[in-house]
């Protein structure tokens, strides 16, 4: 029997809620926003040709007419290579005009881009692409599809455009359908949360610094230039004095990356004399923020408003907001539901306030690619339970008080500590291992790993490397320490992390 979700209030909720409807089912819907991406971007093509649309740090610059048509091209040659309605294309070039073309060229097509992290380890790709069942894949050294252009024309709001995978529990990446509603539903959200205005155009240039493959750099930033007739400056590699520079030379006018990175970036000679006058609002999320950070960021963007997002790739992004008035008092709080968002807590004790976090609306997914048995753990009775235990104030800010799933947040980065896990117990010499995140000032979290030896002992320089063989880079423990007793289980064998956190105690950081 599932407990009870008891709704959160919106009666102090500051976004603004006009054309939010309401289907049969009670989710929350917008009844005036574009029905599909190519109807989204088709408008700006038509009201501002010549505009920037994107742009790709040392590469190439397209207006919307020029997207449009070679979008149209590579939809041109998915077809005539034999791609058709719904077939999954992968999407794995690097940050730029290409992956932008890719992903715009499947949709147009009629196929459903699969955004592949491209940090990954090998095998971690090998699995995507063979669980999403990828019929072409765009990588990086395969030039783009060429043909005669082709838009298809019958596309309505429920069909699935894309597809982002995300960690879970199992350590296993589960793909989530991302209809057109949803990735529309999350630009509209944003526009309303952070205060973008809704007829910027031109004038609107955000700098997209994190990787294009998460939900962050796709639908918070690239979809949502698109939705305004605004510019999504792409960095291919995140460059601090490259970072610096640009907001000048590209008119930057939003931001939106990590804690991490800001931390970092205001601590970089470059950054004394950049020119920060055009930035008009300042987004963080993804990880925990210190207060002293909230305050430096003010100083620093003097222009600017700062909020603070908090999202799933099961959401399409944006869940809650936290709008520029609140992020100094409460730089605790992930903020209030987006417009077009409920939420709900399922009470873990005798507080109704404090519980798992659920949510639905028009961008939640509903359910996981392939995946019967995770959907049916995770949808239930049509609110996707995000795994996060949350605090509610009586304002209706949520606050974040734990992870149910164990998921380290490394800068932004999502870590499942059972994919590491699985990957030390595969090391010669490990009999035993539990990942725990071990708190960092610039990255919010790091990954530790606790290691018990079977018998000899155990040589960590070489279980780490046997690790990075397996695992992208940001996933491979950074500290480790060795134990001689057994890690304390329940009766049922399931680690019991909380009392191994207390236990352990990290040196320094592996080399």
């Amino acid at each position: 029997m599932h407990r009870p979700v008891i709704e959160v209030t919106r009666v102090r909720n500051p976004f603004q809620q006009e054309a939010v409807t309401r289907d049969g089912d009670g989710v929350p819907r917008y009844a005036d926003v574009p029905a599909t991406l190519l109807d989204l971007l088709r408008a700006q093509v038509d009201a501002r040709p010549d505009a920037e649309a994107v742009v790709e740090l040392g590469g190439d610059r397209l207006t919307y007419a020029q997207l449009w048509e070679r979008a149209a091209r590579v939809a041109g040659g998915l077809r005539a290579g034999g791609v058709r309605r719904g077939d999954r294309v992968a999407v794995r070039y690097p940050a730029g005009t290409s992956w932008v073309l890719a992903f715009w060229g499947t949709v147009m097509a009629g196929g459903v881009a699969v955004a592949v992290n491209t940090r990954s380890a090998p095998p971690e790709v090998e699995f995507v692409l063979g669980d999403a069942g990828v019929t072409v894949d765009l990588s990086a050294g395969t030039p783009l599809p060429d043909g005669d252009p082709y838009v298809t024309r019958d596309l309505v709001a429920t069909d699935v455009a894309a597809f982002f995978y995300t960690s879970g529990t199992t350590g296993r990446p589960k793909g989530v359908p991302t209809t057109h509603e949803a990735f529309v539903t999350n630009a509209e959200n944003m526009i309303r949360c952070f205060g973008l205005p809704r007829d910027a155009g031109p004038a609107l240039r955000t700098l997209i610094s994190v990787p294009l493959f998460h939900v962050t750099g796709c639908n918070s930033q690239l979809l949502v230039a698109a939705y305004v007739g605004g510019a999504a400056v792409i960095m291919p590699t995140l460059g601090l004095p490259e970072l610096a520079r640009a907001l000048a030379t590209e008119r930057i006018s939003f931001m939106v990356t990590v804690p991490a990175v800001y931390s970092l970036l205001l601590r970089h000679p470059a950054f004394a004399d950049a020119d920060v006058s055009g930035v008009r609002t300042v987004a963080y999320g993804g990880a925990p923020i210190a207060p002293s950070l909230v305050r430096s960021l003010r100083k620093a963007f003097p222009g600017a408003s700062l909020v603070n997002g908090y999202g799933m790739t099961e959401t399409a992004a944006l869940i809650t907001a936290l709008p520029d008035q609140d992020t100094e008092e409460h730089a605790d709080s992930v903020g209030y539901a987006a417009p077009s968002v409920d939420l709900g807590v399922v009470p873990i004790g005798a507080d109704p306030n404090v519980g798992e976090l659920v949510v639905r609306g028009a961008n939640v997914t509903t359910g996981y690619w392939d995946r019967p048995e995770a959907t049916a753990e995770t949808v239930v009775d049509g609110w996707l339970h995000t795994g996060d235990i949350v605090r509610v104030d009586d304002a209706g800010r949520v606050h974040i008080i734990d992870r149910s799933k164990d998921i380290i947040i490394r800068g932004g980065e999502n870590v499942s500590s059972v994919e590491v896990e699985a990957a030390l117990l595969s090391a010669p010499g490990v009999a035993d291992a539990a990942v725990l995140a071990v708190p960092d000032d610039v990255m919010g979290e790091k990954v530790g790993a606790v290691l018990v030896a079977d018998g000899e002992p155990i040589d960590v320089d070489a279980v780490i490397a046997h690790c990075r063989d397996l695992l992208a880079d940001f996933k491979v423990p950074q500290y480790a320490t060795v134990v001689t007793e057994a890690l304390p289980r329940n009766a049922g064998g399931k680690l019991l992390k909380n009392q191994l956190r207390r236990q352990v105690r990290w040196g320094a950081p592996l080399r």
